[in-house]
């Protein structure tokens, strides 16, 4: 089942957010199961919603790949994170890739 993953860190910043994204590299090498990211942040830090195939195939990606990065960044603490079921996806014509 296709499912919205909300995810709240405080305290996490747009640096240490680009060396994990940079680490893990997942705009050139997409996550298996991953459709949709965005990020961005407020003043108590980093926020994102993404969509994708299943919980089970982001916490693959999590083991696998994105928490080795989070840790050699020095990310410290542990994310509020939730699932739902996808009801609806529309992405406007002419939008695709990484901003």
């Amino acid at each position: 089942m296709t499912v919205v993953m909300s995810m709240r860190w405080v305290g996490v910043t747009p640096e240490q957010y680009d060396v994990v994204r940079d680490a893990v590299d997942w705009e050139a090498v997409p996550a298996a199961g991953g459709q949709v990211h965005v990020a961005w942040f407020d003043a108590q830090g980093l926020h994102v919603t993404d969509v994708w195939e299943s919980q089970q195939a982001f916490e693959v990606f999590l083991a696998e790949r994105l928490a080795p990065a989070v840790e050699k960044a020095g990310i410290t603490g542990a994310p509020e994170t939730s699932f739902a079921p996808l009801h609806r996806r529309f992405v406007a014509p002419g939008i695709s890739g990484a901003e």
